[in-house]
């Protein structure tokens, strides 16, 4: 017997104790066992056909069961090189040996996808071109086809092999394989398609796939088997050809292509018709994601995506973001299908593995973190000298005051001197508001008061003694003729009125109520019918039903209250001139639909006398009164010089009394709005595309019509919406406007809607969003405000809206215009209301609105609420850009007495400071704010106990212009001003200037604060949560390595938070983060830990949406939960003292009250216990949700979040779709 036969029977007899016995099976592959080196040995050394092909055959049970492992085993000792030079050496017989080549590519076939570097091995073993060959020479062996496709596909994968294949005629060669709807070779038109797929993502391939006209016939191919795969059965092939077609629309000649073989119309219509069957959604999302890529993309529908409004700086700081902005040249908003870079659409993609995306999550993330060392130690020394510093000593007068004259045992002794005096308490009674045709606007004289203090220029002077903001005249619009003056016999007083004793408040049912029997009722239910009652006054008489949509001979008709007690019906007209200040008229938008009224900016005569009354809300609302709030708006100066006052903000908001919880996500929902989307591109004719509002034509943006539209306004404090265009009968596109001298940060938005039809489903689209996920995507709704619940006793903002997503949409901005950032494309937030009220005028917003002139009334009421142990002063601080003053409070307990004892406790106790508002569209840190005030106002024993524990300082608005000006981020000097902290300028960052100032100074004269806190908004996160700075947790998250005297930290930083998360039901200690980024070195948390010297540095975040823990957990966030975080705040600030200095505590006079009073706060939230839920835990959908791009690709600083932002991940469960990715947010 020969060696060969000898090799050949030892072979035979191995493989069938292989196949026969598991046993065997198992000892060639245990652990220790050499069977598989002498296996592979044998492999290289033979030089017999029948040997090679026993020992292959052997190979191939081994590696059929056994899973990964036994390849693994396989690959590590070096299984798949002796393949691949076996299959060189049987390529140069002549002919090959069939077999021998089929049995190599199977195992190949399973080796390969488990060899990470079996692509370059074949490279460069030269196997690429034997397969290659061997496939051209087999077209029509499909035994021998299948393993060579296998393999070609497992070389595809790799990017320098797939133009080298495509170079050779691979991608050809596919499309021979690849053919109509068949019964026949199914497996092998799958494998073919998923190796055309991995060749067609190089762009090389992808264009001579384009050149040789390969989209028609992928088209048509698709069409076939969509249109013969009756049964469903043959999916797999059907996404195959999908995936082709996505590839090669990741280049520009690609889309060109797709559109002209009119594939939008195609995919569309198979896409419907797969729409019913649930398990061809892998179909259908492909098909969108196609689509979408392909829907060509537009530009804005705008003049320049600079703000509509333009303020000149004092000076443009070369360099600058706005320098930059104004550089830009013209037609920079321009938009072209920008080169093949796919960056936008291989994130789309779906074949995203988790690990990729964890990973670039962990890479970014790890990026930031700060490991300079220097930075993250205290700055020794201060850089601006004590004697630049001095003049702010006059904001400190609590440190020196001696209380010489004061009567401390007189209860009503005034302390003007020590404090602001407090406005007349007005008492309750209707106001009236007579109309713009009845008075003409009148500019009201500055008040010149020596004492007024205004820090311009930077210099700071004397505080003002009173709280009363300085009443600057407020720019009204053109008045197009000389309205003739007020003649006293137009108005019509109702009875009960103004002359008349104020003790008595008209009652619906002609009762009369006393205010001490009209108060605020406990109940939910009561307080609804104490409403009503209230509201039940509200009457606006003269010509035309509730939103002015009635015609010359309906005047004087009235509108029936919907819920309004004995059906009083009420006349409501338009518009509402106070001194100048129109109350935002019922109607909207302009003329309110009067015959003879123009629609744009003053009115035209209408009827005379008009007259609204409405109820003194403060008996609802403690520290809201409709007539002061008009006063103040007066004196707020706004760069479009807004002469109207928005409902909402009039009225007051009444938090309701019922739960409301997240939305709920409907499947599919995201999907059928695309499509309806893409049916704009497939159906043009059935566009309407009508602007119906537009603040880029200033003299009229309000568009009018025959009364087919709705109508839209914007022209009010803290409103944004730049344009509405209605694109079908109940659907309209609404675009924002940026922050002033910027391009962008859309997000904010409140404007005014009214002439709706009841029962009727609207669509509302906001198209130019920024950042690549919202919490609109987890539950969150949008707003609404109703006039006619308002009047009807329910004046509130309720959330609203169903069919709410956002996703990419197809407008984009150019690279230039989007500052060099790769991101470009816009997103859509999408939401689908009902209106219940004919003739109603509504309110959207992105949040509850919280104005400056909201401000200015709060804390004059809260003045007002001062008792004599309660030192309030309030100063302004300095002026800001706009001419709006920043006010400064300084809130503690007057001392006992003024023995040397009371007075030195008094001057000594710690500060805390606080500050809000730094980002305009985060409306809820005022919320916050307000209840932490009105805490601090309070009479409890714990509030009392807390001012005698604490001088608070607090900025309740750090950029009032903004807030003013409906931005959403930035001040007039376009900046974000959370970022300026390092160095802030005078003059354009003057609020965030003195303030740096007044820390300073106290770091200067040792009096450094306990604790800073800057009260933010969050909106991808939920719950509420605290970003602090340590120098450990740095540490330990980056892969520096310190030394153990640079992590000696006192751990202090982590006791108020962690006291937030025992009594706060909002607050959660799992979402807090002490790390320190490079990005946000200068914002105030980091600058005021650094530099300052404050350990317990702090940016309080609250969400914009609700809760996923605790007592809230399910449920939207509203007023009431804010402001009560904000009082909860103060509660843990008093047991922060404890914490710090028990001894020195125990001797303050109310210490058992606040000790039993902590206690109880603490039982109450034990009985909720607390589940902290991970950021990744959101609601699962059952649809994939197109999030498309990193967060960070557009926003460089994704949110106002001074801190460490780990970002949602939500889980979309689609099991039949091949790997559906869990996107980032």
């Amino acid at each position: 017997m020969t060696d060969a036969e000898i090799s050949r029977q030892l072979t035979a007899k191995i493989l069938h104790l292989i196949q026969t016995q598991e046993k065997t099976r198992k000892e060639v592959m245990s652990k220790g066992s050499s069977g598989m080196e002498v296996i592979l040995s044998s492999l290289e050394n033979t030089r017999d056909l029948q040997t090679t092909l026993n020992i292959l055959y052997i190979l191939s049970e081994l590696l059929t069961v056994g899973g990964g492992r036994r390849v693994g085993v396989f690959v590590s000792k070096g299984g798949t090189g002796i393949l691949l030079k076996l299959l060189i050496t049987a390529s140069k017989e002549s002919p090959p040996s069939e077999e021998l080549m089929l049995q190599l590519h199977s195992l190949l076939a399973k080796v390969g996808p488990k060899d990470r570097k079996f692509g370059v091995k074949a490279r460069l073993n030269g196997a690429l071109n034997v397969t290659v060959n061997l496939l051209k020479q087999n077209l029509q062996n499909t035994k021998l086809l299948l393993p060579c496709l296998q393999v070609l596909r497992v070389y595809s994968t790799n990017s320098v092999n797939s133009i080298s294949l495509g170079k050779n005629g691979v991608v050809e060669l596919m499309f021979k394989v690849i053919g109509p709807y068949s019964k026949k070779n199914t497996s092998l038109l799958k494998v073919a398609l998923d190796t055309l797929g991995a060749l067609l993502k190089s762009k090389t391939n992808a264009r001579r796939a384009v050149d040789r006209a390969h989209v028609p016939a992928l088209l048509a191919v698709y069409q076939d088997w969509h249109r013969n795969d009756t049964r469903q059965r043959h999916m797999l092939i059907r996404k195959g050809l999908l995936v082709c077609l996505r590839n090669v629309t990741n280049i520009k000649v690609g889309r060109k292509a797709f559109i002209e073989a009119d594939g939008m119309r195609i995919l569309y219509n198979t896409s419907t018709e797969c729409l019913p069957v649930r398990t061809l959604d892998p179909l259908v999302n492909t098909s969108s994601l196609i689509m979408r890529k392909c829907f060509p993309k537009n530009r804005l529908p705008l003049p320049t995506i600079k703000s509509a409004f333009h303020y000149q700086l004092p000076n443009v700081p070369a360099g600058g973001p706005v320098a930059q902005l104004y550089s830009q040249p013209p037609g920079v908003d321009d938009v072209v299908d920008e080169s093949d870079d796919n960056e936008e659409t291989e994130a789309d993609a779906e074949n995203d593995t988790e690990n990729e995306e964890d990973e670039k999550d962990h890479r970014t993330g790890n990026d930031d973190i700060e490991t300079d060392l220097n930075k993250l130690r205290p700055k020794e020394s201060s850089s601006r000298p004590f004697e630049e510093l001095r003049v702010y000593e006059r904001f400190f007068l609590e440190l020196s005051e001696d209380f010489q004259g004061y009567n401390f045992d007189c209860p009503k002794t005034s302390s003007s001197s020590l404090l602001s005096l407090s406005l007349a308490n007005k008492s309750p009674r209707p106001i009236i508001v007579p109309t713009a045709q009845a008075l003409p606007p009148k500019r009201t004289p500055t008040p010149n008061s020596g004492e007024e203090s205004l820090l311009t220029k930077g210099q700071p002077t004397r505080p003002p003694p009173s709280v009363s903001p300085p009443h600057v005249p407020l720019p009204h619009p053109a008045v197009p003729a000389p309205l003739p003056p007020l003649e006293l016999d137009t108005i019509h007083l109702t009875k009960d009125q103004d002359k008349k004793d104020d003790a008595f408040t008209p009652s619906p049912d002609a009762r009369t109520t006393s205010p001490s029997q009209a108060r605020l009722p406990s109940q939910g239910a009561g307080l609804e019918q104490e409403l009503a009652r209230v509201f039940e006054n509200v009457v606006i008489e003269g010509e035309g039903p509730l939103n002015g949509v009635g015609r010359e001979g309906e005047g004087g008709r009235g509108v029936e209250a919907v819920g309004s007690p004995g059906n009083a019906t009420r006349h409501i007209q338009s518009p509402l001139l106070v001194g100048g200040i129109a109350t935002r008229r019922v109607g909207g938008g302009g003329g309110g639909g009067s015959a003879g009224g123009s629609d744009c900016g003053s009115e035209g005569p209408e009827e005379e006398g008009a007259v609204l009354e409405v109820p003194d809300t403060a008996l609802l609302l403690p520290l809201h009164d409709p007539d002061l709030y008009v006063e103040m708006v007066k004196g707020t100066r706004s760069v479009p010089q807004y002469s109207e006052v928005a409902y909402p903000d009039y009225f007051g908001h009444v938090a309701p009394t019922f739960r409301e919880p997240l939305l709920e996500r409907v499947y599919g929902v995201q999907r059928s709005k695309i499509f309806q989307d893409i049916e704009r591109l497939i159906h043009p004719n059935d566009i309407l595309d009508k602007v119906v509002y537009d603040l880029d034509i200033p003299s009229c943006p309000v568009i009018d019509d025959d009364g087919e539209s709705l109508k839209f306004n914007s022209q009010f404090e803290s409103g944004n919406l730049r344009k509405a265009v209605q694109v079908r009968k109940y659907e309209y596109d609404l675009v924002l406007n940026s922050d002033i001298n910027s391009n962008h940060y859309h997000q904010w938005f409140y404007f005014e809607v009214s002439r709706m039809r009841v029962g009727t489903t609207y669509r509302f689209n906001i198209i130019n969003c920024e950042k690549s996920n919202s919490q609109f995507n987890y539950g969150m709704q949008v707003l609404m405000y109703s006039v006619q619940e308002a009047i009807g006793g329910r004046p509130r903002w309720v959330r609203t809206g169903e069919d709410i997503c956002y996703y990419k949409n197809h407008f984009s901005r150019s690279s230039i215009a989007a500052g060099g950032q790769k991101g470009k494309s816009y997103y859509t937030m999408t939401f689908s209301t009902n209106f219940s009220h004919k003739d109603d005028v509504c309110y959207f917003a992105y949040h509850y609105p919280y104005t400056y002139s909201t401000l200015k009334m709060h804390l004059s009421k809260l003045e007002a609420l001062r008792t004599p142990q309660i030192y309030l002063r309030q100063d302004v601080l300095c002026e800001t850009l706009g001419g709006n003053s920043c006010p400064l409070l300084t809130i503690t307990a007057m001392p006992e007495s003024t023995s040397n004892d009371h007075i030195c406790q008094f001057r000594n106790r710690p500060l805390i400071f606080l500050s809000a508002r730094v980002h305009p569209g985060e409306t809820n840190a005022s919320w916050v704010m307000k209840g932490t005030l009105e805490f601090l106002m309070g009479t409890s024993a714990l509030a009392h106990s807390l001012r005698e524990a604490y001088i608070f300082k607090i900025v309740p608005m750090l950029n009032p212009d903004g807030v003013i000006n409906g931005s959403h981020r930035c001040s007039l000097s376009g900046e974000d001003l959370n970022r300026q902290w390092q160095s802030p300028s005078a003059e354009l960052h003057p609020t965030i200037y003195h303030t740096k100032s007044l820390l300073q100074y106290l770091a200067h004269i040792q009096r450094t604060p306990l604790v800073f806190c800057d009260y933010h908004g969050h909106s991808r996160k939920k719950n509420v949560f605290m970003y602090g700075c340590s120098v450990k947790e740095t540490v330990w998250q980056s892969n520096i390595s310190a030394a153990s005297c640079d992590l000696h930290e006192d751990l202090g930083y982590r006791t108020l938070p962690k006291v937030l998360s025992q009594m706060a039901p909002a607050f959660s200690m799992a979402s807090c983060s002490f790390v320190v980024e490079r990005s946000k070195e200068s914002t105030a948390r980091v600058v005021v830990w650094r530099e300052i010297g404050v350990q317990r540095s702090y940016t309080m975040e609250s969400t914009l949406c609700g809760c996923d823990q605790g007592r809230y957990k399910g449920l939207q966030i509203g007023t009431r939960e804010l402001e009560e975080m904000g009082a909860q705040f103060c509660v843990a600030l008093l047991r922060l003292k404890r914490l710090t200095s028990p001894l020195g505590h125990r001797n303050h006079q109310h210490f058992l009250d606040v000790e039993s009073d902590l206690m109880e706060t603490r039982c109450k939230v034990a009985s909720s216990p607390t589940t902290y839920v991970m950021d990744e835990d959101e609601p699962s959908f059952l649809e994939e949700v197109d999030y498309s791009a990193e967060s960070n690709d557009e926003d460089p600083d994704p949110d106002n979040d001074p801190g460490n932002d780990p970002q949602e991940n939500p889980v979309h469960l689609d099991q039949l779709s091949d790997t559906e990715t869990n996107h980032r947010d």
